[in-house]
């Protein structure tokens, strides 16, 4: 009796993307440090993926536009809390009713607190939009960047 093995189930997007691996093979780490409050090397990344050698730096100045992802993800946030805030204890907008600007002051609070962990989550999600998923990545050469300047490495 011949058992087949098991094939190997592919990583999810969305846990590889919060846990912050790497998007080409989605097991290795891409941030230096594991730990997102510690503000001395929190967005330090790797400069290769230490499982599959995939380049964190794709080009000069590459993570400007995690910016617009930071600032999407924090609007989503601030739109969820106000939501939930609406469902779970009301809110009417009045001139008597200033229940609006309690959770303005919580939403800021959590806005602060969450921002190390959203600057790391949208660096993330801003390379996995470059760098896409190989489940072959043990058989495949990696893709060298083109527009790599090494003197410019970490000048941003």
């Amino acid at each position: 009796m011949n058992q087949q093995p098991l094939p190997q189930q592919k990583p999810l997007y969305l846990w590889s993307a919060f846990t912050n691996k790497c998007p080409r093979c989605r097991q290795g780490e891409i941030f230096q440090s594991k730990n997102a409050y510690r503000f001395k090397d929190n967005l330090v990344m790797l400069e290769k993926c230490p499982v599959c050698g995939q380049p964190t730096e794709i080009e000069v100045g590459f993570y400007y536009g995690t910016g617009f992802v930071s600032y999407g993800l924090t609007v989503a946030f601030s739109v969820a809390t106000f939501i939930a805030w609406w469902v779970f204890l009301g809110m009417s907008f009045s001139i008597n009713d200033n229940r609006i600007f309690y959770w303005l002051i919580i939403n800021a609070v959590l806005m602060l607190a969450l921002q190390p962990p959203i600057m790391r989550l949208s660096r993330s999600l801003w390379l996995s939009w470059f760098v896409k998923y190989d489940p072959d990545w043990r058989i495949h050469p990696v893709e060298e960047p083109e527009r790599l300047v090494d003197e410019q490495k970490n000048n941003w």
